[in-house]
């Protein structure tokens, strides 16, 4: 009897509503990483210039493959719904690490061309919080090791843990990144390139994408009991 009110609970109306308001948002979110990308790298035209690789890199580090490596795990709007959990674990932290590899070299890229000009260094918020996040991204993604080894850590925490402090701390880079992007939205290079209405549509992306993410991360860990 318990197991029946169980499933009648799986698919009650509300939960069934619930489950297509996520797959609409996960949707909203793969349509604006893409939107987003596209502008930015159309704008930019990476190769043009040592700038526009800085631009090309941040917004597919962060707009692209970050994005798609958190909603890896999404129940209703993953690219790879049906894949098993330890595929979607791979393709997660693959993801992730080329993530952390376009960030580094989109900081890379304006460094460069800024000594280039002769120009000083991380004097904006943008360039201050783009620093912030690369540095944060690359100890994020080093704490992450440890759930693929969680055996190394059981002395000190439980799986259980882990798994909601890297969700937590993740979530926090991702709202530093999506930050940073808009940052870099309405800096001069971009108001100027790109105005008008498709400047607002930018600028709305980023926080569509951390508005989305929020609520897969909170739902998922914060809205039951973690099951391992």
């Amino acid at each position: 009897a318990e197991s029946s009110n169980q499933e009648s609970s799986d698919f009650s109306p509300r939960s069934t509503l619930c489950s297509k308001v996520s797959f609409a948002l996960g949707m909203v979110a793969h349509a604006a990483a893409a939107i987003l990308a596209a502008v930015v790298l159309y704008t930019a035209w990476p190769g043009s210039s040592l700038f526009s690789w800085h631009p090309t890199l941040m917004v597919i580090a962060y707009g692209l493959l970050m994005t798609e490596a958190i909603l890896m795990f999404s129940p209703e709007s993953s690219l790879m719904v049906n894949a098993m959990r330890k595929t979607k674990v791979r393709f997660h932290w693959i993801l992730q690490a080329g993530a952390v590899v376009c960030a580094v070299g989109g900081l890379t890229a304006i460094y460069l061309n800024k000594e280039r000009f002769g120009k000083e260094h991380f004097t904006s918020w943008h360039g201050i919080l783009g620093l912030t996040t690369v540095i944060y991204s690359i100890v994020q993604s080093t704490g992450g090791i440890n759930l693929l080894y969680p055996k190394l850590m059981k002395s000190w925490m439980s799986l259980a843990q882990l798994k909601m402090y890297h969700a937590t701390f993740g979530l926090l880079g991702y709202a530093l990144g999506c930050g940073s992007l808009a940052l870099g939205i309405n800096s001069n290079w971009f108001s100027r390139e790109v105005e008008g209405m498709l400047w607002v549509v930018c600028l709305c992306c980023p926080a569509i994408l951390a508005l989305v993410i929020m609520n897969q991360v909170t739902t998922a860990y914060l809205g039951r009991r973690i099951k391992i």
